[in-house]
């Protein structure tokens, strides 16, 4: 019913305009419809401004999210920065014990031997110095007592620093310790390829070689060289 008197009420309302209006610009008169009045109303309401309703939460999350990560980044630069300022400190003070090392590594071995030089000279004071012919034998047990003093302080400095003589009479001959002299005929109690006699003293260093023996070999008498 509602809808019937509306459409009445519009019909109404064309037939005054158009009783009104001139028949020659009848024509031109646009029909009145209620599209018309739908697009005028929609074209005052699209010029009213937009209501500015703010960020919205997604926005939000997003903003505070990108706080956090910019702190945490500031947070890990300073602590890389500080790890390689500390890897330098390292570095340095590491290179300073390497060098300290170097120059200074055989400190307390020069003062063991310190101790060496000073019975090596007071025994050479005593056959220095002026002796009566009746004194030669105190002068000679002296300089003996003092020899055999110093030859035993130097074992005493060799075995603190890791320095051992080498005893290789009966080994086996091995060249990465052993400087091979000349080829003996094997005696009594001696096997072929084993070290007769040592010439020359070799030394051992903490176990590594650092100076070879040299030695005889023994062998058999027909492979005498």
């Amino acid at each position: 019913m509602a809808a019937r008197s509306l459409w009445a009420v519009r019909r109404r309302v064309q037939r005054l305009l158009a009783s009104c209006i001139p028949p020659d610009s009848r024509e031109w008169l646009p029909p009145f419809s209620t599209a018309t009045q739908r697009n005028a109303g929609e074209d005052c309401s699209s010029e009213d401004p937009p209501v500015d309703r703010g960020p919205s939460l997604a926005e939000q999350a997003l903003r505070l999210k990108a706080v956090k990560l910019e702190k945490e980044v500031q947070d890990l630069t300073l602590r890389y920065q500080r790890a390689v300022a500390d890897c330098e400190n390292i570095r340095r003070r590491t290179q300073r014990c390497v060098e300290d090392a170097k120059i200074f590594g055989i400190q307390s071995f020069c003062k063991d031997l310190v101790e060496v030089a000073d019975i090596l000279e007071n025994t050479t004071k005593c056959i220095s110095e002026e002796v009566d012919p009746e004194d030669q034998k105190l002068t000679l047990e002296k300089v003996f007592r003092g020899l055999s003093l110093l030859e035993a302080k130097l074992k005493s400095v060799f075995t603190k620093h890791g320095l051992e003589k080498m005893a290789p009479i009966g080994d086996k001959y091995d060249p990465h310790e052993h400087e091979l002299i000349c080829h003996v005929p094997a005696g009594i109690g001696v096997q072929p390829g084993t070290v007769a006699l040592v010439r020359h003293d070799g030394y051992k260093l903490h176990g590594r070689t650092i100076r070879l023996a040299q030695v005889e070999v023994a062998v058999e008498s027909q492979r005498r060289l």
